[in-house]
C-alpha cells in the first residue's frame, strides 16, 4: 500500500509540474521584428546589375547599413539606412560626399517588401523587393534587393533608370 501511495504521489507531482506552467504563452516576435533583426547590419556589396548588365566594377566598396529599433506601436514605423562608397551615377541618394542617409519601412509583405524613403516629399519613395538569409556556419548572411528606378534623379536619371539587382553579404 505504501508503494501505491508513493506511486500516486510521484505521478501527481509529475502532473502538477508538467502542467503548472501552462496557460497563455507570451506572444513571440512579430514578423517585422524578426525581419528587422535579420536586416539590421552592415551589408557589403557582392554584385550589382542594371537591367541584367553587370555593374559590379563601378560599385567597388559600396556598403548598405540598415539599422533601427523595432517599434510595435507605430503601424508604419520607419527605420534607417545609410550607404557608403556610392558611385556618382547611382539610384541611391547622395548625402555628404559618397555617403547617404534615409529611412525605410516595411511594405505590405514584411518578409519580401520594403519601401525606401516612404515619407519623401519629393516623390522619391521607392518600393523594393528583398530576400535575406541568415548566416549559417561558414556561409555569410546574404541580402538581395531589387527595384525599378525611374525616379526623380539623385543623378542623371537616364543613366540609372531601369531594373536594379543588388546582392550583399555581411
Amino acid at each position: 500500500m505504501k508503494a501505491f501511495r508513493l506511486l500516486i504521489t510521484v505521478v501527481s507531482l509529475g502532473f502538477i509540474l508538467t502542467y503548472s506552467g501552462c496557460g497563455k504563452s507570451s506572444p513571440g516576435e512579430s514578423t517585422q521584428q524578426k525581419q528587422l533583426k535579420l536586416l539590421s547590419q552592415t551589408w557589403k556589396m557582392k554584385s550589382v546589375s542594371l537591367t541584367g548588365v553587370d555593374q559590379t566594377s563601378s560599385w567597388t566598396g559600396f556598403q548598405l547599413i540598415i539599422s533601427g529599433t523595432f517599434s510595435s506601436t507605430a503601424a508604419s514605423a520607419t527605420y534607417n539606412y545609410s550607404c557608403t562608397g556610392r558611385p556618382a551615377l547611382s539610384p541611391w541618394p547622395a548625402g555628404g560626399g559618397t555617403n547617404s542617409l534615409g529611412t525605410w519601412s516595411f511594405g505590405a509583405d514584411p518578409v519580401t517588401q520594403i519601401i525606401r524613403d516612404p515619407n519623401d516629399a519629393n516623390g522619391n519613395t521607392l518600393p523594393m523587393t528583398y530576400t535575406v538569409a541568415a548566416a549559417s556556419g561558414s556561409t555569410p548572411a546574404t541580402l538581395q534587393i531589387s527595384f525599378t528606378y525611374n525616379g526623380n534623379g539623385y543623378t542623371r536619371v537616364s543613366n540609372v533608370s531601369g531594373g536594379w539587382l543588388f546582392t550583399f553579404t555581411n
